[in-house]
């Protein structure tokens, strides 16, 4: 699953050697946080989410034998996670 998020992601930038994929796997879910350039935000997210939503889509549909929740977390480099602002 790791290796078709960063694909996918990298399929859709100018710099695919600037993103970075971490996953995050719980009991019952699976988190990947995609990190991408500034200027390469709005070409993985897509016009009104459109590029993000097709994405996670995929991801869910390949994930489903998992029989986990799938959740696919887009962000700038250099910029905390909404789900983890911790870091």
């Amino acid at each position: 699953m790791h290796e078709l998020v960063t694909m996918l992601v990298k399929g859709l930038v100018d710099e695919p050697e600037q993103v970075m994929v971490n996953t995050i796997e719980g009991e019952r879910s699976i988190i990947f946080e995609v990190r991408v350039t500034p200027d390469d935000l709005g070409k993985v997210i897509g016009k009104g989410g459109r590029i993000a939503n097709a994405l996670r889509t995929i991801i869910r549909a390949a994930g489903a034998k998992e029989r986990k929740s799938i959740w696919v977390d887009i962000n700038k480099l250099g910029e905390p996670s909404a789900r983890f602002p911790e870091e």
